[in-house]
């Protein structure tokens, strides 16, 4: 599956396609950096603790080029033409991140905390902050998944930045079927339990449920009836770049609202 193919039969995501492809077009023309892969030494004990790695105190990562790099996304999109409010909002928040009483370090504290300051246009601050620091974490977070031992975090939020699933991914055949869970923030993907509820570890098979949709190349949506929370998950192989992406199947997140259903994972398409 490719996105092209994707888009002509979801020609309603066209816009939310061509939004993405305008900064990746504006960050393919900044200077990018990444971040070093870090010694875990100092991290093990966090993580058998449970603490993501970006909220733990050892964490040894500078983030001061990703204020650089955000900052140069906001003021070269302010300046560009943006569908519908973007472009305003994007001049409202390339002020707001270059006033002066905002402290340093101000965008990835605020995605990791959101408490630094109150923003007007939070919407598309996620949304960029997290377009670049996801894109400066990159040799971190596959370096992270390489080293970590998947079965001693089998836990419900990122092992990376903390968060709440956004997605999820079922691979294997019969028995031998795992669960793999996905940020939405960071993009980093984890191995969760088989069953059950990662939002309040509900586990009673007579709550949970799916709704399935034709035509949707695998995806579905499981939900809980305790807490109302929902996950969209993709029952297959082979197109994850496509059906993971979370934009590309924006119209579940539609469809999961309209049943009385909650989005508990943070979402980058709040615009």
């Amino acid at each position: 599956m490719t996105q092209d193919a994707w888009l002509r039969t979801h020609p309603y995501l066209q816009s939310v396609s061509s939004l993405h492809a305008h900064v990746e077009k504006a960050l393919s023309e900044l200077s990018i950096v990444t971040a070093p892969v870090p010694s875990w030494n100092s991290y093990i004990a966090d993580f058998l603790g449970g603490v993501p790695f970006l909220l733990s105190p050892v964490a040894s990562i500078d983030f001061a080029p990703v204020e650089v790099m955000a900052g140069a996304l906001v003021k070269r999109l302010a300046s560009s033409s943006l569908p519908g409010n973007v472009a305003e909002e994007a001049r409202i928040l390339n002020t707001e991140l270059h006033c002066e009483t905002h402290p340093p370090r101000r965008v990835a504290a605020w995605l990791l905390d959101e408490n630094v300051f109150t923003s007007e246009c939070p919407g598309l601050l996620r949304y960029l902050g997290w377009t670049a620091l996801s894109r400066y974490l990159c040799p971190v977070t596959g370096a992270f998944g390489n080293w970590r031992e998947e079965e001693q975090w089998l836990r419900s939020y990122c092992p990376t930045c903390g968060s709440p699933p956004a997605m999820a991914q079922l691979v294997g055949i019969d028995q031998g079927r795992q669960r793999f869970l996905s940020c939405g923030c960071c993009c980093t993907r984890w191995r969760y339990k088989r069953t059950g509820c990662p939002f309040c570890e509900n586990e009673d098979d007579r709550r949970l449920g799916l709704v399935t949709v034709e035509g949707e190349g695998g995806l579905r949506i499981d939900y809980c009836e305790s807490c109302k929370g929902y996950l969209k998950t993709y029952d297959g192989e082979g197109s994850e770049t496509v059906l993971l992406a979370d934009w590309t199947s924006i119209h579940l997140d539609v469809i999961a609202h309209d049943r009385g259903l909650k989005r508990l994972a943070a979402s980058l398409y709040e615009l």
